[in-house]
């Protein structure tokens, strides 16, 4: 029996190859996930009983423009992985969302598990679609976990926005808490968060002294979510190092 990880070459798909040294995690190559038939082979051959499922398009304007693609992945490709878990027994199904599935004003200052979704744009909308084909399996275990968080090392982009919110963790401290929550085999809805609400400037700040500001008023392209700073009514946040390093 095998537990695979999707999206292994991901921002946090790769956090997960120290953790689990024997677990799978195919490529896109290896596994299209909008294939049904491979997802079948694949699950088939190598007896997989776990999936935690990473692999997603989640760049925004991306997402927008190449709207079926983003469907075929994010919400066929979640589809496929659960039905065919659903064709064996012990089976267990981990989905990463996104904050950004939430309307993201000003009030409440962070939203919870019982908060309403309102997506913003369409790849926080297919998030909430993939969320919705997790909810509706069965004779499996499964567990939607949201969360944001920024990678250790430089800041991806020249700026960072002064006016979005958000409560990171850094990925490989992301990827600790789902292993320790699989392990408890937890299920339904959680958000994994920091504890400090910042702006994604102040956050950049840390990785990058260059990183310039931008606001949302200066920014031109698809809808994004302002607030997404999350809390959880089911575990604590958990502690951001602030570190880098």
């Amino acid at each position: 029996m095998s537990l695979m990880v999707t999206g292994g070459t991901g921002r946090l798909g790769r956090q997960f190859r120290p953790l689990f040294s024997r677990g799978l995690f195919p490529t896109h190559e290896e596994l299209p996930i909008q294939s049904m038939l491979h997802v079948q082979n694949y699950v088939e051959e190598n007896q997989v009983k776990t999936i935690i499922h990473c692999a997603a398009l989640t760049n925004i304007p991306y997402c927008e423009k190449h709207r079926e693609e983003a469907y075929l992945i994010n919400v066929i490709g979640t589809k496929n992985l659960v039905e065919v878990l659903s064709d064996y027994e012990d089976t267990y199904f981990v989905f990463i969302s996104t904050a950004c599935v939430f309307p993201g004003e000003d009030t409440p200052e962070r939203f919870s598990e019982s908060d309403l979704p309102y997506p913003k744009n369409y790849y926080a909308l297919s998030k909430l679609l993939a969320e919705t084909e997790v909810n509706h399996a069965h004779q499996i275990d499964t567990l939607i976990i949201r969360t944001n968080f920024i990678e250790r090392g430089p800041w991806p982009y020249i700026k960072a926005f002064t006016d979005r919110y958000a409560t990171y963790l850094y990925s490989d401290q992301v990827a600790q808490v789902i292993v320790k929550t699989v392990k408890q085999r937890k299920t339904g809805l959680i958000h994994i968060c920091g504890d400090e609400k910042r702006s994604m400037y102040d956050f950049a700040k840390l990785l990058d002294p260059k990183v310039e500001p931008i606001t949302l008023e200066e920014y031109r392209g698809p809808n994004l979510t302002k607030n997404m700073a999350l809390r959880s009514e089911r575990i604590h946040p958990y502690k951001f190092r602030g570190d880098p390093q």
